[in-house]
């Protein structure tokens, strides 16, 4: 678990018209939807992996950055794309990072094209790498690597296997057969109907004798997604993690996520909320959180020309700390 950080109203009964006179044929009252029709609205889809749970919630909430910023992203072909980035802060995440991206031709749907090979590595030889290949019809085979200092801090695997109303995940993080150490994670998500899908996950750790030996964690997911919001939420004992997601009206949306760690004994809760302006080209998040810490990013694109202007802040009321960010972004 991460840090500790609308419905419609019921309709009424449609009131039954009077009865017909006898011998007049009237037409139905709502007409009859074709086959096809009824079965797409009753159809069960793929609820996707346990770590989308909470996406739609998570991605209303604002990323501030500190300092200035700088990203020129070049685009080579259809297929393979580079980045140049320059973030001047106090930070160790100051200083340049070239990236490149590429995504293959195997196109598995509209928006999901395979292999997909995108990292980034800055001058000191600190690199991190993405790998997602699509090994057979619905498994999926995603690599993550983070190098520092010459030395590798992340190595994790992770298969995803895609049924038609389930998704099943097997995952393993910084594995040492040597010493017998590593992370390892399973998950399950079930599409029970077409609005409800419920889930589990277990979480098995091992960091040798000196850390404590083996520990194993075991957590049950639930999400309901309605026509305009959706609530998700896991329960187990790292601790309880809830979101809510509303999408008000067409320019606003607003998500609440409520997060504990039982081993820190620690709680928080969340507001968040993301207003677009089409016609400006503009997007504005916004959150405030029970640490009362308010952040804000706005991104604003300069049309006609490819660039962004992106402004961050974060402020905290109790610790009186202060964060500016200024980005510039271009492609």
């Amino acid at each position: 678990m991460g840090n500790v950080q609308n419905s419609s109203p019921p309709k009424t009964p449609e009131t039954l018209p009077p009865s017909p006179p006898l011998g007049v044929n009237l037409p139905p009252l709502r007409p009859e939807l074709p086959k096809e029709a009824q079965t797409s609205n009753t159809t069960i889809e793929n609820p996707g992996s346990i770590e989308e749970l909470h996406k739609k919630c998570k991605d209303v909430f604002p990323s501030p950055f500190e300092g200035a910023r700088i990203v020129v992203n070049k685009g080579l072909s259809n297929h393979f794309q580079i980045s140049h980035s320059l973030q001047l802060t106090s930070g160790p995440s100051s200083g340049y990072r070239f990236g490149a991206t590429y995504v293959g031709t195997h196109q598995v749907s509209p928006t999901e094209a395979y292999p997909v090979l995108l990292g980034d590595i800055d001058p000191n030889g600190n690199l991190n790498a993405n790998v997602l290949l699509q090994a057979a019809e619905n498994c999926r085979f995603k690599f993550q690597a983070q190098s520092q200092n010459g030395k590798f801090q992340l190595s994790q695997y992770s298969l995803d296997y895609k049924g038609s109303d389930y998704t099943a995940t097997l995952m393993c993080a910084n594995p040492n057969i040597l010493n017998g150490t590593g992370v390892f994670v399973a998950h399950y998500l079930q599409s029970v109907t077409k609005n409800l899908a419920l889930g589990a996950e277990l979480i098995y750790q091992r960091m040798g004798a000196q850390h404590g030996g083996p520990t194993a964690f075991t957590s049950l997911a639930a999400r309901y997604n309605g026509s305009d919001y959706s609530c998700s939420g896991t329960i187990g004992l790292p601790g309880i993690h809830f979101c809510y997601y509303q999408k008000a009206s067409e320019q606003l949306q607003l998500g609440v996520e409520f997060e504990t760690s039982l081993r820190l004994m620690e709680a928080q809760a969340s507001i968040g909320y993301q207003v677009d302006i089409p016609k400006a080209d503009l997007v504005f998040k916004g959150s405030v959180d029970t640490n009362w810490t308010v952040s804000a990013v706005l991104e604003k694109r300069l049309s006609p020309m490819p660039f962004t202007l992106a402004l961050g802040a974060s402020l905290n009321h109790r610790k009186n700390d202060f964060r500016l960010g200024l980005g510039f972004i271009i492609g």
